[in-house]
């Protein structure tokens, strides 16, 4: 038996939620905050998702929306085209790999991983850049960034599963 059209309808829309909010993540990392210092160096919420997301929902965010999401993120930041997507599309699929060590623990452990995780990403921007440029640049930035991410991560750790609970909620209707 097949499906009716409104679930099929609500199946696709449910596909669009993840790489929306990663856009939405995008526009709010680019967005002044007028918190003094924050514009400089906001929290990665783009490498959250993709964390985030990777591990309980894959399915939801493939790497082609990871690439848009990375994409417009550099676009919009003024950083080197491609690698802030080139890190992102490596972080999914580290996560990816690795996803049954992040799932099968505690939250701790989640966010332990993270900022594992995290910290690679950052020292592998920051390396990209001082490449790209051909000259040493302040890490100041980039820990301040690290360090952000980290401790917020909880925070959108728990925003991102509740999308979840809503979507499966959705599903089930």
């Amino acid at each position: 038996m097949t499906e009716s059209w409104p679930r099929r309808l609500m199946a696709s829309l449910t596909l669009l939620v993840p790489p929306l909010i990663g856009l939405i993540c995008v526009v709010i990392g680019v967005a002044p905050s007028g918190v003094a210092g924050l514009g400089v160096a906001g929290p990665a919420l783009t490498l959250m998702l993709v964390y985030f997301w990777t591990i309980f929902q894959p399915h939801l965010l493939p790497p082609p929306a990871v690439f848009i999401i990375g994409f417009v993120q550099d676009v919009l930041t003024g950083a080197p085209i491609g690698l802030g997507t080139l890190v992102l599309l490596a972080v999914q699929q580290f996560v990816l790999r690795e996803r049954r060590v992040f799932t099968a623990r505690t939250f701790v452990i989640a966010w332990f991983g993270f900022a594992v995780v995290a910290l690679i990403a950052t020292t592998a921007m920051w390396t990209l850049v001082v490449l790209y440029q051909w000259r040493l640049i302040d890490p100041g930035p980039f820990a301040s960034q690290l360090l952000l991410s980290v401790l917020l991560y909880p925070a959108a750790s728990w925003l991102f599963g509740q999308v979840v609970r809503l979507l499966t909620h959705l599903e089930t209707v």
